[in-house]
């Protein structure tokens, strides 16, 4: 099994994305949030274990698990290697999978049609899989979304405690800030916010916030906040409207 580098793409400056793309090596890089307790412990076992989280992530990612954002003995219990695609759907290949329930038809419908026109703009793909580990396709959503460099998994799994895990493409990494990712999860991600509004908002708020960071403008501003919460707004006929696009607002 083929391991995931865990180093990051850098260009030098000067250097065109084309040429940057064609020179590099393929890989994804694995996104890992830690709590700020965690992130401010300088204890010797923490640092351990988190280069053995790290490392096991590495290992996950090549299997198809998921990417962790939650405290290290949590993602170890539960980055086993799983291949299902038995739990796949038959049909047209499905850009958001729910394969735990979370979302709605309408929520389903609404998000498919975000990150279509998402990649249809901007050529970045976009693919969610909600899921409740271990019941998950796993290894098999390589193969059946075609992961390549252009695109980010969003696997929403709140067993993990941080909803939002993401594995990032090399070539995303050249457009996307790679704090974005880990300002995102502790955003929307964590415990509290999706115990206390569901895992449907977690979802809907991280999608529409990578949709916004991924159409701004390049330079080094892009994507350096986070799009302000999504809220019901009954005047426009209901459901989620975007703050951060209204109104410019972000954190």
């Amino acid at each position: 099994m083929q391991s995931v580098a865990l180093s990051t793409v850098t260009t030098r400056p000067g250097l065109g994305r084309s040429t940057a793309r064609a020179t590099r090596k393929q890989q994804t890089r694995v996104v890992v949030t830690a709590s700020s307790s965690s992130s401010n412990n300088s204890d010797e076992s923490q640092s351990l274990s988190l280069a053995r989280r790290f490392q096991q992530v590495a290992l996950s990612i090549a299997a198809g698990a998921v990417v962790a954002t939650s405290a290290p003995g949590a993602a170890m219990a539960r980055l086993e290697g799983v291949n299902n695609p038995q739990m796949l759907p038959p049909g047209p290949t499905q850009v958001v999978l729910d394969v735990a329930g979370y979302l709605t038809k309408g929520e389903i419908a609404r998000l498919t049609e975000e990150v279509n026109n998402l990649e249809k703009d901007t050529g970045l793909r976009l693919r969610v899989l909600a899921q409740a580990y271990p019941n998950t396709p796993g290894l098999a959503i390589k193969d059946y979304w075609a992961v390549d460099d252009n695109t980010v998994v969003f696997v929403a799994d709140p067993g993990l405690g941080n909803i939002l895990n993401f594995a990032v493409g090399a070539g995303v990494d050249l457009e996307v800030p790679k704090n974005f990712w880990t300002k995102l999860a502790n955003t929307y991600g964590t415990k509290t916010f999706w115990q206390e509004r569901g895992e449907s908002a977690s979802i809907s708020n991280a999608v529409s916030a990578i949709d916004t960071c991924f159409r701004e403008d390049p330079g080094r501003f892009k994507c350096g906040k986070i799009q302000a919460e999504l809220t019901d707004d009954m005047s426009d006929g209901g459901g989620f409207r975007p703050f951060g696009k209204k109104f410019g607002k972000g954190t």
